[in-house]
């Protein structure tokens, strides 16, 4: 538990106290957000172009430094091979949005990577958090909701299964990171429950089926997390001084569909994150309606932009999606803490 605490405060110190250091950087370096106007509808953020971007840098640095700080409490917590493989994915994915963000800046436009080239980026990392967590975690290659399923995926099964949430995840964040603080807190939210299902997981490790030492170490990574973005959030709040980019988003996404998938809850992850399943969908209903039948079923996509242009102030579509996503999480908890009181009563004694 002191580990978590520990992982948690140092990397929310990290992100609070290194990211105006950051923003002076890239202000200097003049690298700021692009605003892309499509569609028939005044962009809701013109007024928001230059404010610096790239601020996922400050949340991959705040996690590593924070999970890496948590293990030198002597020997009590040893680094595991869930918990780096975790790391590289975050890093990993992050660095691909690094590069889509700066490609952005450089041409001045907010289009960054081409599409197949950023697609492919993603699948590269993605597959290789997999062939990892296949050879050398030894991950479980079973379904799962609250606890492993009796539905074996096979080790090629697995394998796509893992790279589709990945990317889907990845990408599900960043469709969301469209208002100031949006997805920061949502994702802080969704992190603090994995830190809880992890360490539940941890002192009951008979029950589902866990390594000890595998899955306290990505109960740090998660802590990480959960301090990392808590303390982004303190400058991307809105006014924002910092955009995550897709630095950031790429990388907090990746790293949930990981978690879920070490943690052996993947299909409890649409709840955990169902902000963002919502936000994907949005987009998803509004290209077919538009392609299919002409006819937009929403005034913008994602879905937190057609508030903003029927008129909701930004500030309180933030807070009522933060509540939604709250809401979601508190129910995606309930079903895993009410999975294990039915099944498993003798256990709370």
């Amino acid at each position: 538990m002191i580990a978590l605490l520990i992982a948690a405060g140092v990397a929310f110190a990290v992100a609070v106290l290194g990211t105006p250091m950051l923003i002076r950087l890239l202000r200097k370096w003049e690298i700021g957000q692009l605003i892309r106007d499509d569609g028939p509808f005044t962009h809701p953020h013109a007024n928001k172009a230059g404010t610096p971007t790239m601020g996922g840098i400050a949340v991959v640095v705040a996690v590593g430094i924070g999970y890496a700080t948590a293990h030198l409490r002597g020997e009590e917590l040893k680094f595991a091979r869930s918990g780096l493989t975790l790391m590289a994915l975050i890093v990993g994915m992050g660095l691909v949005g690094f590069i889509d963000d700066y490609l952005a800046v450089r041409r001045r436009r907010n289009l960054g990577l081409r599409k197949r080239g950023k697609a492919a980026g993603e699948v590269l990392v993605a597959s290789g958090f997999a062939l990892l967590a296949l050879n050398w975690v030894m991950a479980s290659t079973n379904l799962s909701f609250t606890r492993q399923l009796d539905l074996n995926l096979g080790t090629t099964g697995w394998f796509v299964f893992a790279v589709f949430v990945i990317v889907g995840s990845g990408n599900a964040v960043n469709l969301t990171d469209g208002l100031d603080g949006l997805a920061a807190g949502a994702a802080t939210l969704t992190f603090g429950a994995f830190m809880v299902i992890c360490f539940w997981q941890f002192r009951h490790t008979d029950i589902y089926q866990v390594e000890r030492a595998s899955t306290i170490d990505i109960a740090v990574v998660a802590a990480a997390l959960t301090g990392a973005c808590a303390g982004f959030l303190w400058w991307n709040a809105a006014p924002a001084r910092i955009f995550m980019g897709d630095t950031g988003s790429l990388a907090i996404g990746a790293a949930m569909a990981g978690l879920a998938l070490f943690s052996n809850v993947i299909l409890l992850l649409p709840i955990l994150g169902g902000l963002y399943v919502i936000e994907t969908l949005s987009v998803i209903a509004q290209v077919i309606s538009f392609r299919g039948f002409k006819r937009r079923i929403l005034r913008m996509a994602p879905i937190h932009h057609h508030f903003e242009v029927s008129g909701w102030p930004e500030f309180t579509i933030i807070v009522r999606f933060w509540l939604f996503a709250g809401v979601l999480v508190a129910l995606a908890l309930g079903f895993f803490y009410g999975d294990f009181v039915i099944n498993f009563p003798e256990a709370l004694v």
